[in-house]
């Protein structure tokens, strides 16, 4: 563990204040930059738009997240794909299965109207 026990979890004072002043009943997403926060039990069932450095991606809280930083569930790098020959022969079979069974179920459904 990274922090004293006796410290406890560090929470941003500038949400714990947009919880407070938040109206009861309210569903909509409160924006933040604190990636750094811990999220405390307070936060269940609240959503929270965590910048990841160029948007804010919306989480919503559950139980199995408090402890855990806002950072961790707000990707900063977007995978695209690895390249390379065998990438290219994997999605061209995947491509080639989706068509045969199109084929397969349009071929069934001409055999059924006849």
């Amino acid at each position: 563990m990274t922090r004293s026990l006796k410290k406890g979890i560090f929470v941003d004072s500038r949400i714990i204040k947009k919880i407070q002043n938040r109206p009861a009943g309210d569903k909509s997403t409160m924006n933040i930059w604190a990636r750094y926060s811990a999220i405390s039990p307070e936060m269940i069932g609240l959503t929270f738009g965590v910048h990841n450095g160029r948007k804010h991606i919306p989480v919503f809280v559950t139980e199995e997240m408090v402890g855990h930083k806002f950072g961790e569930f707000s990707p900063t790098r977007t995978f695209s794909k690895h390249g390379g020959k065998m990438q290219k022969e994997i999605e061209q079979a995947a491509k080639q299965k989706e068509l045969d069974a199109a084929k397969a179920v349009k071929a069934g459904g001409d055999a059924k109207k006849k």
